[in-house]
């Protein structure tokens, strides 16, 4: 029975010139592992915020923005070193220290000193980490299995990360309300650590990069001016900037909105991210046939107006839907599905479209340029919606973020060099 069974997986993956690949596998079940962390963390930390420290809606909006704010402060001198070093020390580095700063949270909670403050360390210790791990991870990648195949395999992580996503948040929310948010926090760290242990056996070429005796303002200057210069990556940077100015706001709000306007438990979150899983799913088997028949930029706007479909519904659930919380409840997961559903339509193709049309000497500053010029302005999303929260009401704060998603809606929908892109 099992030489059948490896006769039959040999046969599969002989097919597919990705899944044949030995690193390619390896670096495949490390990404699992560290999303697997990653969506119980996702879900445990701004609960640790709500539930552990009762954190007021402008506390939630710091703790989003602390996550942004590295964006700002790391991204350009991240994107010259990049290129001037080896990506992988970089990225294993990255997620030893993201596993060190989650780890101290329960820590901090078993000794009694866990506080909002030490919560925004944390997040800003993981978004520094996100800006120069996150950028060696996208190099990374490209390297594995070249830029045409980027949108293949992102593809099969999004299929993974839907699986995961199908019962992940389940047991997050189990795990949360059996043993405390902080604790829950721990299997994000442990996430990390297998992924770190995985990836160091992947092999990968990896050239050793051209020294440089340009000086590194130079090179960021060179980095704004390639985009600059370049259309798509113009309209890709301005839509992208104001959807992730959007989603933090949205983000930094959510959490709040099913705990305290609909009183759902963490159990009951966790269920109906459970269903986001199965939007992540459904993303990832449209996404190739899409991208083949009409390239990338044609999903980006689909996905842009899923997601703003959430941000318009979101608020309108009420406490008591059809004389119903149940009903309620059941809308709010029915969203998250529409939403996860558009993220995903949204970025693969984003992402792999950018690193399309850009050399790969310009690889590292375009991706930490794009990344400065999208993500920078985030924290101001989430400071303004947590103040608004704070000062008139959470519903009326998420109306605000339907607004300006509307807006972004008819911005991508008239821009030529994303509705022109074709396979």
């Amino acid at each position: 029975m099992y030489t059948v069974f490896r006769s039959y997986l040999s046969k599969k993956l002989s097919g597919d010139e990705l899944l044949s690949s030995v690193d390619f596998r390896r670096y495949w079940l490390s990404a699992m592992l560290s999303n697997f962390g990653s969506l119980v963390g996702g879900l445990a930390l701004p609960l640790c915020g709500a539930l552990v420290l009762h954190a007021t809606p402008a506390q939630m909006g710091i703790l989003t923005a602390c996550q942004a704010i590295p964006f700002a402060f790391f991204a350009l001198p991240a994107g010259v070193w990049l290129d001037r070093r080896r990506k992988v020390p970089i990225l294993l580095g990255s997620k030893v220290a993201q596993a060190i700063a989650l780890a101290v949270i329960p820590v901090a909670y078993w000794c009694g000193v866990l506080s909002m403050p030490w919560l925004y360390a944390v997040a800003a210790t993981l978004g520094t980490c996100s800006v120069v791990g996150g950028g060696a991870e996208q190099i990374f990648l490209n390297m594995l299995v070249g830029r045409d195949r980027m949108v293949e395999a992102q593809s099969r992580f999004a299929a993974t990360d839907s699986i995961l996503r199908l019962f992940t948040p389940g047991i997050a929310g189990l795990l949360i309300q059996w043993l405390t948010a902080p604790v829950a926090i721990m299997v994000n760290s442990m996430g990390f650590v297998a992924s770190v242990w995985k990836l160091r056996r992947v092999h990968v070429d990896e050239p050793e990069p051209r020294p440089s005796d340009k000086h590194p303002l130079h090179d960021i200057a060179q980095g704004f001016a390639f985009i600059w210069k370049h259309p798509l990556l113009r309209a890709l940077a301005f839509g992208a900037g104001s959807w992730h100015l959007l989603y933090y706001g949205y983000t930094a709000l959510l959490v709040l909105f099913a705990t305290r306007e609909l009183g759902m438990s963490a159990g009951q979150i966790g269920t109906a991210h459970m269903v986001g899983g199965l939007g992540v799913f459904v993303s990832s088997m449209v996404l190739r046939p899409l991208n083949r028949r009409y390239g990338e930029g044609i999903p980006i706007l689909v996905g842009t107006a899923a997601t703003v479909f959430g941000f318009v519904l979101m608020p309108l659930i009420p406490a008591s839907l059809f004389g119903s919380t149940d009903a309620s409840k059941i809308a709010f997961a029915c969203l998250i599905f529409t939403h996860d559903c558009g993220v995903m339509l949204f970025f693969i193709p984003y992402q792999a479209l950018r690193q399309k049309v850009t050399p790969d000497h310009m690889m590292g500053r375009m991706i930490s340029t794009m990344r400065f010029l999208t993500v920078a302005i985030a924290p101001l999303g989430a400071l303004c919606a947590g103040y608004v929260a704070d000062h008139f009401s959470i519903r009326t704060s998420m109306a605000c973020v339907a607004v300006g998603g509307l807006a972004l809606l008819l911005y991508m929908l008239a821009s030529r060099p994303i509705r022109s892109v074709r396979p």
